[in-house]
């Protein structure tokens, strides 16, 4: 236990260290925002993916959809992969960087502000970033503290405390910089980290084959191609965690960030190797808590009649899998999993505060100073509001996260990609867009319940995707 201890210190010094080093480079608010928007293939890569996949995946999602749906969740892992990695970079990347650079924007409501002329859009796609990022960051919160807790039998609260700060201090500090070279550390991490999961998890299933012949026993379709909830349930979830990456501002803004060309096609397959890897053993992790746990064998991660506590399932495993000496591995692994998804959703909102609403509408003049420092004053406050929900402990982790995520994507999916795309479509469309497609999922999710929350956000998202074309089409027939 000791060891872990000094592990996590040394952790934690480095990111102070980093957290001083990145302060020595950022000069200027686009250094702080965007790092200069000179950012290598590698940190970007390990950027993108970082912030992708946090504590949610592990501790949430592979957990409940893993006991759910058994190894059918391994489309998932392929989906985020193929389609939200190598489909964004492919498609994206250099449109991005080129539109960025034309237009001289450095946050996504700037760009619909400037693609659009729509002032409007801008406050609005703004505001919705803040308000869904806080649930967003308390999730990531949530599920790291858990995690903390059933590891070294810390305070949930004091864990919750702990990761804030560290947190706090590499990006305030920092910004951009700081964030992009500890990424590139968290991902070494993340990468060995899962190879060693995989072995243990192997080993104690008894190889592949057994582990395969436990599920069936259990419940033949574990093992199917489709899982026990039906193809609509799973087809929902590889539609919202694939496809909202298409439109999702922390991971769009690694492209405003990237150097060139060459370094996003350098990035896109270090990437998608990358996704693939984590998610895949993430998921396969979830589905074997069906075999390793029980309510006889891990009491703490079940309820009333035997019922699991889906966001225990993760940390329960990974005390009756992983040895207690390579403990503070899986530890870290997720750890670095999860403070670079809060750091880029917190520079994200913070942008909100510091340069689409002061600098875009209250004061136009500010200096770059003046920006700067709002950033960090902004970044720290929201760390602070994030903290206060986790701490509220509300409703199960994965349906946080599935509200937020879709909510945000299909705010953004239309009108971003139809405007990259499509010089056609003007502002009616792409304000529309933004607002039925948020509607409708926030709608259905009220109608549906928190049972159908993936399925709600992939309707929300369609509509926010289709709503353009309508006026595409409008306008074509005024003009024939």
């Amino acid at each position: 236990m000791l060891a872990n201890y000094l592990v996590v210190g040394a952790y934690a010094a480095l990111i102070i260290i980093i957290g001083l080093k990145g302060m020595r480079r950022t000069s200027s608010y686009n250094d702080f925002l965007l790092g200069g928007g000179n950012v290598g293939p590698w940190m970007t890569a390990f950027s993108y993916g970082t912030a992708y996949f946090s504590a949610v995946l592990f501790i949430g999602f592979a957990g409940k959809l893993g006991w759910g749906f058994g190894l059918s969740t391994l489309w998932i892992a392929l989906g985020n992969s193929i389609i939200g990695v190598l489909g964004v970079w492919l498609l994206l990347g250099n449109r991005i960087k080129k539109m960025a650079d034309s237009l001289d924007v450095k946050t996504m409501p700037e760009y619909l502000e400037a693609r659009f002329n729509s002032p409007f859009l801008k406050g609005y796609t703004a505001l919705a970033i803040f308000l869904f990022f806080v649930p967003y960051t308390a999730a990531v919160f949530m599920g790291l503290s858990y995690l903390f807790e059933s590891t070294f039998q810390l305070s949930y609260s004091w864990v919750l405390l702990a990761m804030g700060l560290f947190t706090g201090i590499y990006l305030i500090m920092g910004g951009y910089k700081s964030m992009a070279m500890m990424d590139v550390i968290f991902g070494i991490i993340m990468t060995f980290g899962v190879i060693v999961l995989l072995w243990f998890n192997i080993q104690k299933g008894g190889g592949i084959p057994d582990i395969i012949s436990s599920l069936k026993a259990i419940e033949p379709k574990l093992v199917a191609p489709v899982g026990p909830p039906g193809i609509v349930p799973l087809l929902s979830l590889i539609f919202l965690t694939s496809v909202a990456p298409f439109a999702m501002p922390q991971l769009i803004q690694k492209f405003y960030a990237v150097r060139d060309k060459k370094a996003i096609r350098i990035g896109m397959i270090a990437s998608t190797i990358f996704a693939l890897l984590v998610t895949s053993i993430a998921y396969f992790t979830g589905a074997l808590t069906r075999i390793f746990l029980s309510p006889a064998s891990a009491p703490g991660a079940f309820g009333e009649g035997g019922a699991p506590i889906f966001d225990a399932l993760i940390p329960e495993l990974l005390t009756t899998v992983i040895p207690a000496a390579l403990t503070v591995i899986i530890l870290l692994l997720v750890l670095s999993a999860s403070m670079s998804t809060l750091a880029a959703l917190v520079l994200i909102a913070s942008s909100t505060v510091t340069k689409d609403f002061y600098h875009g509408f209250i004061n136009r003049t500010a200096s770059d100073s003046a920006l700067t420092r709002l950033g960090r004053l902004s970044s720290g406050g929201f760390i602070i509001l994030s903290m206060i929900l986790a701490w509220l402990k509300p409703a199960v982790i994965v349906t946080i996260l599935s509200i937020s995520w879709g909510a945000i994507a299909s705010v953004f999916l239309g009108p971003f990609i139809w405007g990259l795309f499509c010089g056609k479509l003007e502002k009616p469309g792409a304000v529309a867009s933004s607002i039925l497609g948020l509607g409708t999922c926030m709608a259905l999710f009220f109608i549906w319940g928190p049972g159908k929350v993936p399925q709600a956000a992939s309707v929300g998202m369609l509509v926010s995707l289709t709503v353009p074309a309508f006026f595409v089409l409008i306008r074509r027939i005024r003009t024939v």
